[in-house]
């Protein structure tokens, strides 16, 4: 069902074209279908139109087309399958750059419109994927470097051992319903606070 109930948005100016991706689209069974023709403002109408895909074809894109292309895609956070007639490796691997699930070079064809979608969609999902957990990993990695951060500086304060001083952090945050690494970053911050300079 939900696969059927992607809202496509198709950017074209040639209208021609536009209506050979939006049939082979309807053929697919993808009935709710948007057509941009006019590239100027474009961020506006994709804003109010909020597809699940968008399909951008562009004929003969010089570098300044394509670079707004793909600033567009950096920022809109979908999945993106970009046709274009020609096009050179800094263009390819500047599409790759900016996110463009699938960039398809000669070749629209309708029969390859709805493998060529399903290929950007699932691209974009494992891309998608893979940086939530790069994220993860790094926010991890952050919260571990603030736990250890503040452990040595409860070590050296109150004299406890590593352990004493995780135990110490994790009571505290049980006890005020935190995060342990809420608890380092506030610790940290007072002792950056109270640190050297005030006294001396």
């Amino acid at each position: 069902m939900s696969r059927s109930a992607l809202r496509i948005l198709i950017i074209d100016e040639n209208r021609i074209r536009a209506a050979v991706i939006e049939e082979g689209l309807r053929e697919a069974g993808h009935g709710e279908v948007a057509t941009i023709h006019d590239m100027t403002g474009i961020a506006r109408p994709i804003a109010e139109i909020e597809p699940d895909v968008i399909v951008i074809d562009l004929e003969n894109p010089n570098r300044d087309m394509l670079e707004s292309m793909f600033q567009l895609t950096r920022a809109v956070k979908r999945p993106i399958a970009m046709f274009v007639d020609r096009t050179d490796s800094a263009s390819t691997e500047a599409a790759i750059e900016a996110g463009v699930s699938a960039y398809v070079v000669d070749g629209l064809r309708k029969e390859r419109i709805k493998p060529i979608l399903d290929m950007a969609i699932s691209r974009f999902n494992a891309f998608s994927r893979m940086a939530r957990e790069l994220e993860e990993a790094r926010s991890e990695l952050e919260n571990r470097k603030l736990i250890d951060r503040a452990k040595g500086l409860l070590m050296k304060s109150r004299g406890l051992s590593e352990q004493e001083a995780y135990a110490l952090l994790r009571r505290t945050a049980m006890n005020q319903n935190r995060k342990i690494a809420e608890i380092a970053q506030s610790l940290i911050t007072a002792a950056d606070l109270l640190g050297p300079g005030g006294d001396t």
